[in-house]
């Protein structure tokens, strides 16, 4: 189903609002009236009916002349035209009477399956109740002002299609029986419902053919990602559903990738809760409901764009999850700390919180769920560690009462430490889980969860490679590459880390008020020197920011999710000292029933898994699906006319799929003669659009290609462990033992390639001594050259009768305590046998043939025990 593409407001003598919507070709409309003679409650009519435009204008006209004070008098006493808008955020009260919240600026972003995405940039709210009923507050501006604050940086919407779902779980209602569904719908919307030709164009109707039927489908969203479910709360019963429109907050970025011409559209959207959202310091970790802070979806969507229906298109689908750790922990605010020390706030032996998370996630992307921990575990002071210290037994405790098949995986790496090492590629670490993790979960079943503690920096990058793996295989099953692996430094890769980036620094903004601070180029260990600076303003700028203004902006979130609702009884939003107890609904009531801690998850579920809970076809389900029989050419259910707009006078060139990134246009080399494959290794000074950034010399462009690595060839499931005792073991070792499991790092393969890379890494010796001796020498250079060695010849003069001995001309001191040693030759030192015996017996532990330990060694081991760590 559609809803209104436009929507019209006018007044009528202060008396009520008009709201007229209707679709994008404006043959179909609806009229909503508003009351504004009341001056607290919200009063709406919705009028069932569906006009055409002739009638719609007829009615505006009439109420426009009978409301005029003189008959024939043009003027603003009738029908006066308010405001344009494209859409209602909702309908919001503070302390005086209702505002509407209208869409009246937006921006496409991205197109999936002729549906299309926008970002909201502006919006304009409407006070209802006129000026003579108006009971004014001194504190209502204040209100609006707040509420203001987050409308500006306000959300996706998208009118034809379910934002707030997957499209995994779009796509399943569709291979679902209609009849299911179709019970629960009135027999009104059941039948087939026959317009003129000008609101649908039927090809057979003049052939004398039957009408073709379709079934359009609208689902119950869902409402952990949706942000003004609030707002429509009061309407959502009385207005007919297509005024509903439910917006997301996040990110949505789309690319196009051309394979020899063939369009490919990459499209990223993110997802974030609406339950226990807020500022980064201010809210951490989880509530008692189990949501968690910072919890965002990510879904990257791969489709062949030459053809669009979601039902003949091919498209593929991959999800994963960011989240703060799901415990009841926190930080400290109150001293002017970059790291506030971490805090736990509450017991929860029986992992309560995280079981509630958890189940959550069960019934919405099955098994298996997989947790990515990226927090320290070596610290000289516990400040990160004390979150995996808690989230392991937790995590142990739940796994001990599912099925082994469905038990939570846990895989925690130390990101951090392995980022300070000069050896160890971190890249090439990552590269490897995610090739574990992608191949466990697929496309279709499971979902990876990553976090660290702010969930921002490190876990953005390891979503990348993660997202890089699944990227390749979406390719792979789209037929596009031969094999699912893709290598850095392609335009293909650089393109979807284009996405990330922007990705990440939405996120961030979003959360910890400034953008990324480390980026994919950061830990690839080939960010530009100026790159430091830039990650010291962001520092600056996320100190600033949490400091000064995230209380304002939590105080925004949480007026503007109606998580506080203004009274003149209770204290105002400013005045709260914390909002833990609008977060913590629970804490304020005794339960009457407690959950289980052994059978923690919701009914329903286990049977069903692998498969999520809710993409089963069952009762429960299908009474959140609407059913309608409609004409196929109807343009609720017919995306051509939305896409492709036949009426209007549209330019080709000021299309959106125009002007997205391409591939082609923004990454490939303009060099004729270059390969076009997006899968080809470039050098970073071949793009046409770098995301290394400019260089300033050649030494850091040469430094580039040096530690520019290719995709590690894919692991065994064995060579990862799930558990932390592994990674604990690693964490003994020391940096050289971490850099031999690291991928070595080649720079070419072919040998007609490497020679000539070594040819240019040799610069010429004109740029450091400024001198180019391939140059025959000047006249004055050999004159200088010839008085010096001159005044060689007259220092060691000797007599032409006697025979020469160099000793008379230069005498040579030996450097060396060995006296055979010379240009020549060296004699060999002597080493003694005590020597000889260590060295063999390193040999041979090198080879696994360790010899028994005596008791000099252990005192030894001894020794240095104690002087290390005692």
């Amino acid at each position: 189903f559609s809803q209104w593409k436009k929507i019209y407001s006018g007044q009528l003598k202060n008396k009520i609002y008009f709201l007229v919507g209707s679709n994008h070709a404006q043959t179909k409309h609806r009229v909503l009236k508003i009351d504004r003679t009341e001056p607290r409650d919200l009063v709406i009519i919705d009028d069932k009916h569906v006009y055409s435009q002739q009638e719609v204008r007829e009615l505006l006209g009439r109420l426009d002349l009978g409301n005029r004070t003189k008959i024939g008098q043009k003027g603003s006493s009738g029908l006066s035209r308010a405001v344009s808008a494209y859409g209602i955020v909702g309908f919001v009260r503070f302390l005086e009477g209702y505002y509407i919240v209208l869409i009246t600026k937006r921006r496409k972003m991205a197109d999936i399956g002729g549906h299309s995405i926008y970002k909201i940039e502006d919006t304009s709210m409407i006070y209802i109740p006129n000026d003579s009923v108006r009971v004014t507050h001194p504190d209502e501006a204040r209100y609006c002002r707040i509420h203001r604050l987050l409308c500006t940086i306000l959300p996706l919407f998208l009118y034809s299609y379910d934002l707030s779902h997957s499209l995994q779980y779009n796509l399943t209602l569709l291979q679902r029986p209609c009849e299911l569904g179709s019970a629960a719908a009135s027999s009104a919307e059941e039948e087939v419902h026959t317009h003129s030709k000008q609101d649908s164009f039927d090809i057979f109707e003049d052939e004398g053919l039957p009408t073709q039927v379709v079934y359009g489908l609208q689902n119950e969203p869902y409402f952990k990602y949706v942000w003004n479910g609030k707002l429509l709360e009061r309407v959502k019963d009385t207005v007919h559903h297509d005024w509903l429109m439910y917006i997301i907050h996040g990110f949505c970025g789309q690319s196009k990738l051309l394979i020899y011409g063939r369009p490919v559209h990459i499209t990223l959207i993110a997802r974030r809760s609406s339950r226990f959202a807020g500022t980064r310091f201010l809210k951490r970790g989880a509530n008692c409901e189990g949501d968690v802070a910072n919890e965002v979806e990510t879904e990257q969507i791969i489709h062949d764009a030459s053809v669009m229906s979601f039902t003949a298109g091919s498209y593929s689908s991959y999800v994963q999850v960011r989240g703060s750790v799901p415990l009841y922990w926190s930080q400290d605010i109150s001293t002017m700390m970059p790291k506030p020390p971490i805090r736990l706030d509450q017991a929860d032996p029986y992992a309560h919180v995280a079981a509630l998370h958890f189940d959550q996630m069960l019934q919405r992307f099955g098994s298996p769920i997989i947790i990515l921990n990226l927090v320290k575990k070596r610290e000289k002071r516990k400040h990160e560690k004390i979150l995996s210290e808690e989230l392991y037994p937790a995590v142990t405790n739940l796994n001990q009462f599912l099925p082994p098949d469905h038990c939570i995986d846990y895989i925690a790496w130390d990101m951090a430490r392995y980022t300070k090492s000069k050896l160890c590629n971190v890249l090439d670490r990552l590269g490897m889980i995610a090739e574990n993790v992608v191949k466990r979960t697929g496309f279709f079943t499971g979902v990876l969860r990553t976090n660290c503690v702010d969930c921002l920096d490190r876990t953005n990058t390891a979503q990348f490679m993660v997202g890089k793996c699944a990227l390749a295989y979406q390719l792979y099953a789209l037929g596009m590459i031969d094999k699912p692996k893709l290598q850095f430094d392609t335009d293909c890769v650089r393109l979807f880390e284009e996405l990330y980036e922007d990705h990440g620094d939405t996120l961030s903004l979003q959360y910890g008020g400034s953008q990324l601070v480390h980026r994919v180029k950061t830990y690839r260990k080939i960010a530009p020197w100026t790159q430091h600076s830039k990650d010291i303003m962001q520092t600056l700028s996320r100190y600033y920011s949490n400091a000064f203004s995230d209380a304002d902006r939590q105080d925004a979130i949480n007026l503007f999710l109606q998580v506080y609702q203004p009274s003149e009884s209770k204290p105002h939003l400013w005045e709260l000292p914390t909002d833990f107890y609008l977060h913590q609904k629970s804490t304020m009531a005794l339960p009457q029933e407690r959950r289980s801690y052994t059978f923690w998850w919701s009914e329903g579920i286990l049977p069903h898994l692998p498969v999520a809970y809710d993409e089963v076809a069952c009762e429960e389900n299908m009474k959140k699906v609407q059913v309608k029989k409609v004409n196929r050419y109807d343009e609720s259910t017919d995306i051509y006319t939305e896409f492709f707009k036949p009426y209007e006078l549209t330019s080709f060139d000021d299309t959106f799929c125009i002007a997205m990134t391409n591939s082609a246009r923004e990454f490939m080399p303009k060099t004729v003669g270059v390969d076009p494959s997006p899968f080809t290794v470039r050098k970073p000074e071949e793009t046409g659009k770098s995301v290394l950034g400019n260089k300033s010399s050649k030494e850091e462009t040469v430094l580039q290609r040096k530690t520019a690595a290719s995709a590690p060839p894919p692991p065994s499931e064995e060579a990862i462990s799930s558990t932390s005792e592994d990674d604990s073991e690693e964490d003994r070792d020391d940096d050289g033992a971490v850099s031999q499991r690291s991928t070595p790092i080649k720079l070419l393969t072919e040998s007609g390639e490497s020679t000539r890379t070594q040819e240019e890494l040799q610069q010429p010796v004109k740029e450091p001594y400024g001198l180019n001796l391939a140059e025959f020498p000047t006249e004055e250079d050999l004159l200088i050259y010839e008085r010096f060695a001159h005044l060689g010849e007259s220092q060691h003069r000797v007599e032409r009768t006697e025979p020469i001995k160099l000793a008379n001309i230069i005498s040579l001191e030996p450097v060396s305590c060995f006296q055979e040693d010379s240009i020549y030759a060296v004699s060999p030192p002597q080493v003694d046998r005590d020597s000889r015996d260590v060295f063999e017996s390193h040999v041979l532990t090198g080879q696994g043939q360790v010899r028994a330990l005596c008791r000099e060694d252990m005192l030894t081991y001894r020794e240095y025990i104690k002087n290390r760590y005692m």
